[in-house]
């Protein structure tokens, strides 16, 4: 992180999985949370202003919001199958980074990926566990899409969003049926 304080801006934005937190710095979208009840909030919000030794402010018209707000609801109306948002990926690093980085420029819309062959494509052909934890820990789902990466047996594998969650986001892209009820 450079040395001067960043300033985060937040705002909630309703989706078909629920409220997101969206929460962007001047470099690009930095965090999506899932299930933004107060108390999520509340906790989501903290750790952003340890992170960024600074207290996020709401700005629901905030020009850096205004893309992730438009490219999300475009994506759960099924009108956008790629995000093109800047993103800031100051709330990961290492490895976890990397296998991220890759998830987002090679898992496309409507594909799935197993964690072991994530591992493998960041050369790391043994770390499929330490992908979920990579998975578990991104601050940018949906946009960075840890949905998509499950289990080489077919299983759904974890999801910081819940299964129902993930069950949800993998039917809008066509992976799998939608649930009857």
């Amino acid at each position: 992180m450079e040395s001067e304080t960043q300033s985060v801006e937040w705002t909630t934005a309703g989706s078909a999985i629920g409220p997101l937190l969206l929460a962007a710095s001047s470099r690009g979208l930095v965090g999506v949370v899932f299930h933004a009840t107060p108390a999520v909030r509340r906790r989501a919000l903290e750790r952003l202003a340890a992170r960024f030794a600074a207290e996020p402010v709401e700005a629901p018209e905030s020009a850096r919001l205004a893309g992730p707000v438009r490219q999300l609801a475009a994506y759960f109306e099924g009108d956008l199958r790629e995000f093109t948002l800047p993103l800031d990926w100051t709330l990961t690093s290492g490895f976890n980074r990397q296998v991220l980085r890759e998830l987002a420029a090679g898992v496309p819309y409507g594909s799935v990926v197993g964690y072991g062959d994530l591992a493998r494509r960041v050369g790391q052909p043994g770390a499929a566990q330490a992908v979920g934890v990579a998975m578990a820990s991104n601050p940018l789902p949906v946009v960075v899409p840890c949905h998509r990466v499950v289990e080489s047996n077919g299983g759904l594998g974890g999801f910081g969003g819940g299964p129902e969650t993930k069950r949800r986001l993998l039917a809008l892209e066509g992976v799998l049926p939608e649930p009857l009820f």
